[in-house]
């Protein structure tokens, strides 16, 4: 019975307020969930894979976040009347983040990702391709931010400037990575004990990340069709 009197706390990573009236609210709820959905892409990504290019990205991605927390506790304003008492608003996270991401993806897709001459096995993403990409994810990222208007957890200018503040980072470390890849400093990197223990490369600025697997595939397979077809001939 004592147990009955224990007060239950809520899980705030995940716990949305929207109008269950509502479809469109009902939607945003969903939006609000993105940006922990990119996390679980980042995490997964980056240990299937060992690109450092995602690494890079997600070390950025941290930095704005760990930006947009000190800029609220800066600034300290609050959320707009109906979302009070849940933690300040300006910037917004969800804004900052997405926008982030967003632009960040745009800039490797179009600026640093030059996909080798298609092989026989593989074709790479054309430039139409990879500005289709580009496109939706700068659409995602302002559904996203839209929707914290919407479901009132954030004003207008609290998720303009949360856009602003990811932009701005995202410049900036696509910068930052630059200097750091010209300067032959991530090549150096990339030869040191602990990151050659954990198998981190660097190809996905040339080709798709599932090229070099199917390619390892095919060739596979071509060498037990010829086998096959070897041991029936004779």
């Amino acid at each position: 019975m004592a147990d009955d009197t224990v007060t239950l706390a809520s899980l705030s990573l995940t716990h949305v307020h929207y109008d269950p009236n509502d479809p469109v609210s009902y939607f945003c709820a969903w939006l609000a969930l993105v940006p922990q959905g990119l996390c679980v892409m980042y995490v997964t990504l980056i240990w299937s894979t060992r690109e450092i290019e995602i690494l890079l990205m997600f070390a950025g991605q941290m930095a704005c976040e760990a930006l947009n927390f000190l800029l609220k506790r800066i600034l300290k304003e609050e959320r707009p009347k109906r979302m009070h008492g849940k933690g300040y608003g300006m910037p917004s996270s969800h804004a900052q983040f997405v926008a982030f991401f967003s632009i960040s993806l745009t800039f490797f897709l179009l600026f640093r990702h030059v996909p080798k001459k298609a092989s026989p096995s593989h074709t790479p993403l054309s430039l139409v391709a990879r500005i289709g990409l580009s496109g939706l994810a700068l659409l995602n990222a302002g559904l996203v931010a839209w929707s914290r208007t919407y479901l009132s957890y954030h004003t207008p200018k609290q998720v303009w400037v949360g856009i602003v503040a990811g932009s701005v980072s995202a410049i900036s470390w696509f910068l930052i990575t630059t200097v750091v890849r010209q300067t032959g400093l991530l090549n150096w990197f990339l030869e040191q004990y602990p990151t050659r223990l954990f198998r981190i490369r660097d190809l996905v600025v040339e080709e798709d990340l599932c090229q070099s697997g199917w390619e390892k595939w095919e060739a596979k397979r071509i060498s037990e069709q010829k086998a096959t077809s070897g041991k029936k001939s004779r």
